[in-house]
């Protein structure tokens, strides 16, 4: 099989990586060129613009920041839909506005090519683990082609509806992630003012119902107030933005994804838009522990 890959940041050069482990043809193409240098010695073809690589190949992968970032790769000049071929498909793993998705596929139609929206969840461990929960939109004939190379990066990959409707399930899981990883940050300050130890509370707490998988993967950063970026905050404040605009489309009823918002953006005015998004637990200061 003949893959493309658009977009190799934290995440996507993983996911590249285990593309091409698995034995498929693959061409990259990236901004910045020391990722692309280094899937280049594990084998992978260089495009030198999307449309090169869509030229090249039968299914073209895209992992990008936000959905101006997707448009301009698709359709932009030298975008991908000046080099796809009828019967191609593209699968834009991105987490975008699930309308954005809509927009390209329709055009993309207009040429004869197929489209899925399939973001991913599980962060930087998941795409180096090949664990991601992959949330898919599209056409099911698509999907199930599709669906050997979607398993060798995410461990769950499920079709939840057409095209859009990846994007939807995403935005729904990324308020659950936000909602939960806000009360996790507020927990442990609240119980390191206490004097209680982080990892003896974490030991106690992560076999009942508190336990999660988020608290499991961004312990070790609010436990030593190391906040090295897995998912950057200015990514989940993209995200809730999309929450945001989608629920005023839709007149769903929001208490507490705004909320996490206003932290996310308070978090981005002090500096830390970079950092990962456990860095919440900064906007709960701690000081001296109780005595």
């Amino acid at each position: 099989m003949k893959v493309g890959f658009i977009g190799l940041g934290i995440m996507g050069k993983p996911m590249a990586a285990h593309i091409l482990k698995a034995g498929n043809s693959l061409t990259v193409y990236n901004r910045s060129r020391p990722s692309v240098e280094e899937l280049a010695k594990l084998g992978a073809a260089v495009g030198r613009d999307p449309a090169h690589v869509a030229e090249a190949c039968d299914i073209i992968i895209t992992m990008l920041p936000d959905s101006p970032d997707v448009k301009e790769v698709v359709l932009g000049e030298r975008g991908l839909i000046h080099g796809l071929s009828p019967g191609t498909t593209l699968i834009d793993m991105s987490s975008i506005h699930p309308l954005a998705a809509q927009q390209i596929a329709q055009k993309l139609k207009a040429k004869g090519v197929h489209m899925l929206d399939a973001p991913v969840s599980g962060g930087e461990i998941g795409a180096i683990e090949a664990t991601l929960a992959i949330m898919v939109g599209g056409e099911e004939e698509v999907f199930e082609r599709c669906l050997p190379l979607l398993k060798t990066m995410g461990k769950s990959v499920h079709r939840v509806g057409e095209i859009g409707a990846g994007n939807t399930v995403k935005l729904m899981n990324q308020m659950i992630v936000a909602i939960n990883l806000a009360a996790v940050a507020e927990a442990f300050a609240f119980g390191k003012k206490a004097g209680i130890d982080p990892a003896s509370a974490y030991e106690a707490i992560k076999g009942g119902l508190a336990g999660s998988r988020v608290m499991d993967t961004k312990i070790n950063n609010i436990r030593d107030e190391q906040y090295t970026p897995g998912f950057r905050v200015k990514l989940h404040a993209k995200d809730l933005r999309n929450v945001v605009t989608m629920a005023e489309e839709t007149g769903a009823k929001l208490e507490f994804s705004d909320r996490v918002l206003e932290l996310f953006h308070d978090l981005s005015k002090q500096g830390f838009s970079e950092e990962d998004h456990s860095s919440l637990h900064r906007l709960f200061p701690v000081g001296k522990a109780a005595k």
